[in-house]
């Protein structure tokens, strides 16, 4: 773990509430059907804590353990070209809620939060919510405009694509 600061306030603030946007930050707000079950809940829930999801989209993970834990440091590698670095805030593994939220640290181009969420609702539907909060932190970033907030909303899009791809053999629907 290092002792690098979060580059943004307030930290933790997904946790309770992934509709949160704290004045001067984007929003990103993100929810895909994933499937149906328990078993997939559990599936989709073991992607998404193991960093299992991101890296089968091909976004490297170079991270201090195998499963999200608060304080766990990750550097999220985008196309080879940017690094990004982010610890994890807090982590949630509930009968029908596991996920994370990670923070921005000094050297990545956004500062804020993402959180990744698996629920399964009470007529077992399995949903990722994909939230966020940031603004840009390097001048590439803030130069993308909204260029850089369409990208991200897609990659939560795809985030959705994927985990539902690799929890398929597990659906009940």
């Amino acid at each position: 773990m290092s002792s690098a600061p979060y580059t943004y306030e307030p930290v933790g603030a997904t946790r309770d509430d992934l509709a949160v946007c704290p004045p001067g930050f984007h929003h990103l707000y993100v929810r895909t059907r994933i499937g149906e079950g328990t078993g997939l809940f559990h599936r989709a829930a073991q992607a998404l804590l193991t960093w299992e999801m991101h890296r089968e989209m091909g976004v490297a993970m170079d991270t201090t353990a195998d499963r999200a834990a608060p304080g766990v440091d990750v550097t999220v590698g985008l196309a080879g070209l940017i690094k990004a670095p982010c610890r994890v805030v807090w982590t949630a593994d509930e009968p029908r809620r596991a996920g994370w939220a990670y923070g921005t640290l000094p050297g990545h181009p956004e500062c804020g939060e993402e959180a990744f969420v698996v629920s399964r609702t009470g007529d077992g539907t399995v949903w990722l919510t994909v939230a966020a909060y940031s603004r840009p932190a390097k001048w590439y970033a803030h130069a993308a405009g909204p260029a850089a907030r369409a990208l991200q909303h897609a990659y939560a899009r795809r985030c959705g694509k994927v985990l539902k791809r690799l929890c398929a053999d597990e659906d009940e629907s």
